[in-house]
């Protein structure tokens, strides 16, 4: 009995995807729920799991090919795995130790990618994720402990869809053109949308984090001990946001159409760097949450970034985003919205300077803050007040506590 793979269903805001990696080839035996192709989005990427046990009939769309909802991607064989398992097994005996060893419970999307494009054995690579899974730092790691690079595998049908470089210039003057990754390209053009169409000013401060600092040290060994996760600095700042968006909700709102909307929720976007670039999942209901909460969440994004398992639901929505550039050595820079946010936090380096405090001068942790916002609905007092009310929440935390 054959059985069609299809795309499934996708979002209303995501149109079509790429077909990114076939994991098997024509002919090989699959089985119930395993993973058969990689589909790249503009947000994430999609496991396809085959049907039903058999064998891959045949592939109708191959790597780099775009596709909508519902197009057919391959056709399974049902009830043909056990004539087709004594030809397999031959193939394994023979294939290359990446081959036969890249199984799904091993290696995250990202690492299974690269073991393919390099040829890599992944039973050489430790993994550092969940019950020893191999994630793609671990393969980046793995090869930098090499003297010398593996030579590329031959391409084929089922090779990822990573296109190589193409050469071009001056003798001497060598140029490498790469078309854009589909998430690369949705990054572009939202950027591209939020400038052309809000009226984006950004407004700076500075905090001084010493009282921060200080409530950090004294409690970090106690509250990583009782909630099983340490106590960063983005569970602060996500706190003091809250205040300020409930004192200014203009800050927390939208613009539809010529209507304003104005969210009675606080959904906070964070802004994470992952291998496929720059992405936003979205804490929801924050003003619900404990700092501890907070801080797994955070460690639950990075963790998904980085392994490309986010979902849709995590990428979609938000009423305000947080961005930390801080992370990257950042002293001072302007972030950009996030459509159809209205307003963005923008972290920084934390720096020790020199600060005059009660007439003396004395060397004090400070970061620089930046909010930029939509002028179209946020008047610049409104923006100012928003960013002072986090700045002295920061400087003394008390008044979370005391709601003032």
């Amino acid at each position: 009995m054959s059985r069609e793979v299809r795309v499934p269903a996708l979002p209303e805001s995501v149109a079509e995807a790429t077909v990114l990696t076939w994991h098997k080839k024509p002919g090989e035996v699959v089985r119930r729920d395993e993973n058969l192709v990689d589909l790249e989005t503009d947000k994430v990427v999609l496991e396809v799991p085959a049907p039903a046990d058999g064998v891959l009939a045949r592939i109708e769309t191959q790597a780099g090919e775009t596709v909508g909802a519902d197009t057919l991607l391959a056709v399974v064989e049902e009830g043909a795995a056990e004539e087709a398992e004594g030809t397999n097994e031959k193939a394994k005996a023979t294939a290359t130790p990446a081959k036969s060893a890249a199984g799904e419970t091993m290696l995250a999307p990202a690492a299974r990618r690269l073991v393919k494009e390099l040829n890599l054995d992944p039973a050489a690579i430790s993994g550092t994720g969940k019950n020893g899974r191999v994630q793609k730092a671990d393969v980046v790691a793995f090869l930098d402990a090499q003297e010398q690079a593996q030579p590329p595998t031959e391409p084929d049908a089922t090779a990822p869809a990573v296109e190589q470089p193409r050469l071009t210039g001056e003798a001497g003057r060598p140029e490498q053109r790469v078309t854009m990754t589909r998430l690369r390209a949705r990054v572009a053009e939202r950027l591209v949308q939020a400038q052309q169409t809000a009226a984006i000013l950004t407004t700076f401060n500075e905090v001084d984090l010493s009282a921060v600092i200080g409530l950090r040290n004294r409690y970090k060994a106690q509250f990583e001990k009782t909630h099983g996760v340490r106590l960063g600095f983005l569970s602060f700042f996500v706190k003091a946001s809250i205040e300020a968006l409930q004192r200014f909700p203009v800050m927390n709102a939208s613009v539809d159409g010529s209507d304003i909307i104005y969210h009675g929720y606080y959904d906070i976007g964070m802004a994470v760097s992952s291998p496929r670039g720059l992405v936003v999942p979205i804490l929801r209901n924050c003003d619900q949450l404990t700092m501890a909460d907070i801080e797994r969440g955070v460690v639950e994004f990075g963790r998904k970034a980085k392994d490309g398992t986010l979902s849709f639901e995590e990428l979609t929505g938000g009423t305000f985003s947080i961005t930390n550039g801080g992370v990257f050595g950042s002293l001072l820079s302007t972030p950009i919205l996030n459509p159809p946010q209205s307003a963005i936090l923008g972290m920084h380096k934390v720096q020790e300077r020199p600060m005059v405090v009660d007439g003396e001068i004395v060397v004090r942790p400070m970061m620089y803050l930046a909010v930029s916002y939509d002028h179209r609905i946020i008047d610049g007092r409104d923006a100012v007040q928003f960013l002072v009310t986090i700045k002295d929440t920061l400087e003394d935390p008390a008044r979370l506590l005391m709601r003032i």
